[in-house]
């Protein structure tokens, strides 16, 4: 959709990693836990239920696929999934590897310490684990490639 934009916090916040295909995947500028960002293309969405049901469940095996390989590469404890929208009110979903013992554990990350940005070095291996997981998904039907 062309007239889709993240809103200017997410943008200033995160790296732009890839499309899926329904939402923009971005990486959070914090070094200290593995954050990504699932942004549905969709203009004037605050939240799940303005979605239709296929898209709904497109959202749901987006976050639920990247957070599993993720998790998968990433060797964490736990995976967080969720929807806030108390900031930003464009509709967001936040995939958060956790670790028993990172900066927040057990809370949650959010508003948890001062963020640590990525060096560019770290950043950019990141982001490359990160595509690499991500293009070894086949998201429309939620089954991992044969490829």
């Amino acid at each position: 959709m062309s007239d889709f934009e993240p809103d200017a916090r997410l943008v200033e916040d995160s790296y732009p990693v890839t499309e899926l295909p329904l939402c923009q995947l971005r990486l959070m500028n914090d070094a200290r836990f593995p954050w990504l960002l699932l942004i549905p293309r969709r203009p004037g969405v605050s939240e799940v239920f303005e979605l239709d049901e296929t898209e709904q469940q497109q959202l749901w095996r987006e976050a639920s696929r990247v957070g599993q390989a993720c998790k998968a590469f990433l060797g964490g404890d736990k995976l967080n999934i969720a929807c806030l929208g108390n900031m930003v009110a464009q509709l967001h979903v936040h995939v958060v590897v956790r670790r028993r013992g990172d900066a927040a554990w057990p809370g949650p990350v959010w508003g948890h310490g001062t963020p640590e940005a990525y060096d560019l070095d770290t950043l950019a291996d990141r982001r490359a684990r990160l595509l690499a997981q991500v293009e070894a998904l086949d998201l429309r039907s939620g089954e991992k490639s044969q490829a």
